[in-house]
């Protein structure tokens, strides 16, 4: 899959194409449908499927401070979008600049001069342009005089996780906020996953017998409530059953909120330095500051039993490496 950032990164060769549009954040279930669709209509016309999407989220520039926690950064996306068949990601900077395109110059300017759209697949909520101006009426419209077309898909999807609400990035980050984590992959499709650089903690773990990879997360990273959980580690190709702890570690009096993954039953890793994945699998409990040193190791020692039982009546990530 072709990756681009900017409008000037297209092939100036690039003929027309199917193109959908989105922030796209966690490419969830919802968001599967649609880019999915593309995909079919782009292979029915022998054409190329492009996935549209921006950095930073718009929300950040058009109201700075109410940048979302994230569900997947934009290279995570990537490989979500290539795994569904998609040909090319373009990534718009969003800028104050390019927030003032009406909706008129938005499809003249990406969709018609650099894309050659040829149909545009779309949810039924989609907005664009200044003020979110445009609606898929106007970009219907707009459509007609550019010679494209349009075709809305129905992206609600339901299940148990929110209680029967369509799925949505705002109902998954909700649920990764509670520590609903079995919630969040009904809806995602798969585990979320949180990355980073490995990088030196207390160390603490290693003196206690139960080493960890302290995981250095990159920013707006959505981050599930504190509390420990079942799930990967994922490492040097491997997806490595791990026990991970969320949370400002009360029991020495911590400050600093850390996710800290420990590889179950393994031995000499050095991941220093190195950039992981973790999945969340299951919550196993919240976090807690125990009476002794001795009750937190008692405590430790049947967190690991337990995550070592869900994780191996679970299936592993399809995809490890990172």
């Amino acid at each position: 899959m072709q990756r681009w950032r900017g409008l000037e990164d297209i092939p100036q060769d690039w003929g027309r194409s199917v193109v959908t549009i989105g922030s796209y954040d966690g490419v969830h279930r919802g968001h599967q449908l649609i880019i999915g669709r593309a995909v079919e209509r782009a292979r029915e016309a022998g054409l190329p499927t492009v996935v549209v999407t921006f950095d930073p989220h718009p929300s950040e520039v058009v109201r700075p401070g109410t940048h979302p926690p994230l569900l997947a950064p934009h290279h995570r996306r990537a490989e979500l979008c290539a795994e569904l068949g998609v040909d090319a990601l373009l990534v718009l900077p969003f800028t104050s600049e390019f927030s003032q395109l009406s909706p008129a110059e938005f499809v003249a300017k990406v969709l018609v001069d650099r894309l050659h759209a040829r149909l545009v697949v779309e949810g039924p909520n989609f907005r664009f342009g200044h003020r979110a101006g445009g609606d898929v009426a106007v970009l219907a419209e707009l459509g007609a005089t550019y010679d494209y077309e349009v075709e809305v898909v129905d992206l609600v999807v339901r299940g148990a996780a929110g209680g029967g609400v369509p799925f949505s990035s705002t109902l998954t980050r909700r649920l990764v906020a509670e520590g609903d984590v079995a919630g969040a992959a009904e809806i995602l499709g798969r585990p979320h996953r949180v990355e980073g650089v490995v990088v030196r903690g207390a160390q603490r773990g290693r003196e206690l017998g139960y080493p960890t990879a302290n995981v250095e997360t990159l920013p707006y990273t959505a981050i599930p409530a504190d509390g420990v959980y079942a799930g990967w580690l994922n490492a040097e190709g491997e997806a490595m059953p791990a026990a991970i702890s969320v949370g400002t570690n009360p029991q020495f009096d911590g400050t600093e909120r850390t996710v800290e993954a420990y590889a179950i039953d393994r031995v000499g890793l050095d991941l220093y330095g190195q950039h992981v994945a973790v999945d969340f699998l299951a919550f196993v409990r919240g976090q807690a500051k125990f009476g002794s040193l001795e009750d937190l190791l008692e405590a430790m020692s049947r967190d690991v039993a337990r995550c070592r039982e869900l994780v191996a009546a679970a299936d592993a990530p399809t995809h490890p490496a990172v």
